[in-house]
């Protein structure tokens, strides 16, 4: 998987340099609480909300266990239609697929809809080598590539950016790209999209090509769909002679009435909207409306990798709603770039060390980018329970390395490091099933509780220096139980 952000530190040095951001903090906490308030007000309006997570669920689950087949139709399906599929396994394949399609048209130029399987191959800079240039028409997408920046959210890439400086970088960069921002330009939010509508329409008007990616993919018709707010990604998939879309494997519904539970859910869990305003959708091509020639690319880039782990597939059920985000603790105030992927928040913690591996320092510390509260999990629209992986991922990189398929079994590579840990872990298995032994520890434990420190020795000071030690109870818990209880049980 491409979509590193080059150069970042591991979590915890990205986020302590975050938190200490005064403005990025403001930002994110007005923006998430705005978002998740109005969030729990339009599922509230559902009395069947319940069952439509479930559904969603499981037909994710259905989809990902018979991922082949539907694979297959699909392909099968947009053929018939018109389009022409192509398979990449990693980012460099799709990146020179994509790169070859806009070399054969003859432009130089694309313009693109909001797309995460994009960003997360880094398709605008392979295009950019190859002397292409990439053209973002989503409003936020666009304050991001103006100011040179990196996106920092699901839904609203330019979430840490408040309405003063998207103002300053519309009047210091439009210039260099098109269309400049009109002469005394004010940071009211009317004013800040005339200027992008202003700037954009050239774009849409001269673009021969146009890039997407799609939020589903219907295997029984071949038809994709892109949801949206601002109609940009409409002008986008209509205008060009050409669509190039590129989608994750993952992204495959069975049937259209399989679609209309995500068109419920999606909506109202993203930007708590009832339904999308722009709900678009294109089953290969016609003779007399859209694109002529349509391309369809089917990512994998790990994706079959984390298939095939039986709790970390979870992460492959996601529908990129960010409700996830808006609710975790972490990422309110480390913020999107702290996680060093493309996908941040609690989604990011699990899927990018899942599609990149954790031999790097950056997904290694991923899975511990969490207070285990399990907030996402309750607001996720698949119930994909984010607090699960993260354990089971901390799990792998504790033993140090990539899942490996025994059979129909995941194995986790041991690791050479982390043996201060593992070395823990076995004292405390050992412990746990030697009751006598247990049992004498906690009493001597308790009788030594006047002498304790406040503070742990050597390395676990770091640890303790933020926390207060639990005080020792005055007895064990089977004293007590025995004195009280006799040692006998009770009924409930």
């Amino acid at each position: 998987m491409s979509g590193t952000f080059v150069g970042m530190p591991a979590f915890p040095k990205a986020a302590h340099e975050a938190v200490a951001n005064t403005t990025l903090r403001a930002n994110l906490k007005h923006a998430t609480h705005t978002i998740r308030d109005k969030r729990a007000k339009a599922v509230a309006e559902l009395d069947d909300w319940a069952l439509l997570r479930e559904a969603g669920k499981q037909i994710k689950d259905h989809t990902l266990r018979h991922l082949d087949t539907y694979l297959v139709q699909l392909e099968e399906s947009v053929t018939a239609a018109g389009g022409t599929v192509h398979w990449a396994a990693d980012a460099d394949e799709a990146n020179r697929i994509v790169t070859r399609l806009v070399q054969e048209t003859g432009e130089s130029e694309v313009v693109k809809v909001k797309s995460m399987a994009t960003q997360e191959i880094g398709l605008n800079e392979a295009l950019e080598e190859a002397g292409i240039a990439a053209y973002e028409t989503d409003l936020a997408e666009l304050i991001v590539q103006l100011g040179h920046d990196r996106p920092s959210h699901i839904l609203v890439p330019a979430i840490h950016r408040n309405r003063g400086e998207i103002r300053d970088i519309f009047q210091k960069k439009m210039g260099s790209w098109g269309r400049p921002a009109p002469e005394g330009l004010t940071d009211t939010p009317a004013e800040l999209a005339e200027a992008a509508r202003l700037h954009l329409r050239e774009k849409f008007l001269r673009a021969k090509v146009g890039i997407s990616g799609a939020n589903f993919m219907v295997a029984e018709t071949g038809t994709l769909v892109v949801v949206e707010s601002e109609g940009n990604g409409r002008m986008c998939l209509t205008l060009p002679q050409t669509l190039i879309s590129v989608v994750g494997i993952e992204k495959i519904v069975p049937t259209w009435r399989d679609l209309e539970v995500f068109l419920q859910t999606l909506p109202r869990s993203s930007t708590a909207e009832r339904m999308n305003p722009y709900t678009s959708t294109w089953t290969g091509t016609t003779d007399t409306d859209g694109p002529q020639t349509f391309h369809l690319v089917l990512l994998d880039n790990g994706r079959t990798d984390t298939l095939a782990d039986d709790i970390g597939r979870q992460a492959l059920r996601c529908i990129r709603c960010s409700a996830c985000l808006n609710v975790c603790p972490v990422y309110e105030r480390a913020g999107g770039h702290a996680y060093g992927s493309v996908y941040p928040g609690p989604i990011g913690a699990i899927l990018s060390p899942q599609l990149r591996g954790t031999a790097s320092d950056i997904d290694a510390s991923l899975p511990y980018a969490s207070s285990l509260c399990g907030a996402c999990y309750e607001v996720c629209p698949v119930a994909i329970d984010i607090p699960e992986v993260l354990v089971h991922l901390r799990e792998r990189v504790a033993q140090g390395g990539p899942a490996t398929r025994q059979g129909n079994k995941v194995v986790l590579k041991p690791a050479k490091g982390h043996a201060a840990e593992r070395a823990a872990m076995r004292a405390a298995r050992w412990a746990f099933t030697h009751p006598a032994a247990l049992t004498t520890g906690q009493r001597l434990a308790s009788r030594t509780r006047r002498l304790h420190p406040r503070t742990l020795p050597g390395p676990g000071r770091a640890w303790s220096a933020t926390r207060d030690l639990p005080a020792v109870p005055a007895e064990p818990f089977r004293d007590w139980w025995q004195r009280t209880h006799g040692g006998k049980e009770t009924d409930k």
